[in-house]
């Protein structure tokens, strides 16, 4: 706590009164002090100016428990940023004139389904990428989130028909990862290979990329890699990595900053690469499709950027910073979180790669490169990010401890009277499958059959109301079960909710509706 006051002051005078680019020396001490007030064991960062990567370097350690340090070849798994190698596949497939963006999902897919008759008639493989589908945000992800489930992609393509939406098609934006996996699987039917292999060996081997691979299996060494980590029971802590590998059109990509740059440096070329940039790997007309806005997120106006609109393009998130196009994305799996950051007109490109779940950290780290190439002074985001996490984790806390609170007054109050049995049994619901309450080890227990990583300790809460406390206490996700009655007043179903605000989407607890089955 000590040095984190001792710097501050350093990093506040340059980031506040310089209103120019950053050295590498300046950007050092930045994320040296990310690290420190987010508690981040590993960060890289690289940054591609005309052309260049003019900064490539790794800080802290890429594994608690080894103590091997991040260097600009460290790999990290970089999520949500693979759906921009999803949208650039089906670009490079649609200038082939091997299928178009707006073919019928249906035509290369014949089982794909959604709730809807009409939508699923309706829907085209652009839709497929544009977060417009009427699903509420993460529905689904329970199948592939928080652990390699045994879903298949199969599986999942056929349960989004049982996922009610919740708005109208094409009317909102919320964000999914499971059409991502089915856009991936068109690629496969088109292509005729899969889409880990197109990734590789039409986009990451052309440009060069040495470490990198489309999923965490295909890595061919993974002695410089790092792992993930989450708070649990308040001590930062390594944590599996959990990712099922159905999903890697969505976010299974392994790379580090060095193969990155050379990603980065394609797209601000507008797909072109090479000596005298003499290749291509899509056009620049529709690279510009994947650059223009497809699904209107919202209209803001937020100092200092002067924003005016937010959209989502083809695998990207656009918006106007400064009077500058903003082209960026993030993505966060379970302990790792990363960020791209592109400004086309400034040749521009930010990558921000962290072993920690803190977004703040990233958006520190890239906000004030930014400002530096944009003349934005006056801001401290490294301290507005960490009050801001601070107030949302008190919050968070608050309501846990309410919540805590409340289980230990109804145990008082009940002590060893409650009876579980009548909750005990088999639950079905649609998309999910099973979930079993049931006893183990003489607690009363939930499990979910089809993802092993769902199941701990069954409390008593309020009424009809019980609380799964999961038994991997690095996933902030305990929740609420509600319980509907028969006419005989036996529970016949539950729905869920998690507890605290800040647990991740993919937990889409929500969208569950089980069934007694026995």
């Amino acid at each position: 706590m000590k040095k984190i006051f001792l710097l501050s002051p350093i990093v506040f005078f340059f980031i506040s009164t310089f209103g120019q680019p950053l050295n590498s020396k300046q950007i050092d001490s930045l994320v040296e002090l990310t690290l420190k007030t987010f508690n981040v064991p590993g960060i890289a960062v690289g940054v591609v100016k005309d052309g260049k990567l003019i900064h490539a370097k790794g800080y802290g350690v890429a594994n608690l428990e080894t103590g091997k340090k991040v260097d600009e070849f460290t790999l990290f798994g970089i999520a949500s940023n693979s759906k921009a190698f999803t949208t650039a596949a089906i670009s490079m497939l649609v200038e082939e004139g091997k299928m178009k963006w707006d073919d019928k999902v249906t035509d290369h897919l014949p089982g794909f389904k959604m709730y809807d008759p009409y939508v699923t008639e309706a829907f085209t493989v652009i839709d497929l990428v544009t977060h417009r589908s009427g699903l509420g945000l993460g529905a689904g992800d329970l199948m592939m989130w928080p652990d390699g489930s045994n879903f298949s992609k199969a599986d999942i393509i056929h349960n989004l028909r049982y996922l009610k939406p919740v708005s109208a098609f094409r009317t909102k934006y919320d964000y999914d990862n499971n059409l991502y996996i089915v856009a991936g699987e068109v690629i496969s039917k088109v292509a005729g290979m899969p889409w880990e292999e197109f990734v590789e060996q039409r986009i990451m081997k052309p440009l060069g990329f040495q470490h990198s691979a489309a999923s965490l299996s295909r890595l061919k060494d993974k002695s410089n890699m790092i792992r993930p980590h989450a708070p649990v029971d308040g001590n930062l802590k390594v944590i599996d990595i959990n990712w099922s590998e159905t999903a890697n059109a969505a976010g299974g990509i392994w790379s580090n900053i060095n193969d990155l740059s050379k990603w980065v440096i394609l797209q601000l070329n507008h797909g072109k690469y090479g000596d005298g940039l003499s290749k291509k790997l899509f056009s620049e007309n529709i690279h510009e499709e994947m650059w223009s806005p497809q699904t209107i997120i919202k209209s803001v106006t937020a100092p200092p950027y002067n924003t005016h609109f937010s959209a989502y393009g083809l695998g990207w998130f656009l918006s106007d910073i400064k009077g500058y196009k903003q082209v960026t994305h993030t993505g966060g799996l379970a302990g790792i979180v990363t960020q791209v950051v592109l400004f086309p007109e400034l040749n521009l490109g930010i990558m921000v790669l962290t072993n920690q779940q803190s977004g703040a950290a990233f958006s520190s780290i890239s906000n004030t490169i930014k400002d530096g190439y944009l003349g934005v002074t006056g801001q401290n985001w490294v301290k507005s990010f960490s009050e801001r996490e601070k107030k949302g984790f008190a919050e968070a806390e608050k309501i846990k401890q309410k919540v805590n609170a409340d289980i230990a007054e109804a145990q008082q109050k009940q002590g060893n009277a409650f009876d579980f049995n009548p909750y005990f049994g088999t639950y079905h619901d649609e998309w999910f499958g099973d979930m079993m309450l049931t006893v183990k080890n003489g607690k009363p227990w939930i499990s979910s059959v089809r993802s092993p990583k769902l199941e701990g300790e069954l409390l008593s809460y309020k009424g009809n109301a019980l609380i799964a406390k999961w038994t991997d206490r690095s996933m902030d996700a305990d929740a609420f079960l509600y319980f509907s009655l028969d006419r005989n007043g036996k529970p016949s179903g539950f729905t869920m909710e998690a507890i605290s605000p800040l647990t991740d989407f993919s937990f889409d607890f929500q969208d569950l509706d089980l069934k007694r089955i026995k």
